[in-house]
């Protein structure tokens, strides 16, 4: 995770990273439901490490071609260029139609 818990997030922003080669659209202000299923010390091993620094550098290496960096007085957040996840899967339908 990029991200500290507390953060406000929006739609489109990247707020952590995955093993897979595609972008994973999650909700990350959904809460966690508990089941009944788990043990009581299973809570416990779920804790998240704290977020890497992020550098100006580091964020340029990271982000992709459809990505872009947004940077504020008081925040550097990376996001994708297109917001709305819709109008992302759209674009980029038509861009593979045109290939």
């Amino acid at each position: 995770m990029f991200i500290e818990p507390g953060t406000k997030v929006y739609e489109g922003m990247i707020v952590g990273e995955t093993g897979r080669s595609q972008d994973i659209d999650i909700n990350v202000t959904k809460k966690k439901h508990l089941t009944s299923l788990r043990s009581a010390g299973a809570e416990e091993a779920m804790r998240l490490s704290p977020p890497p620094e992020i550098t100006l550098e580091k964020a340029l290496e990271y982000i992709e071609s459809d990505e872009l960096i947004e940077i504020t007085p008081k925040n550097m957040r990376m996001r994708k260029r297109i917001l709305d996840r819709p109008e992302r899967l759209r674009r980029q339908k038509w861009a593979e139609h045109d290939k």
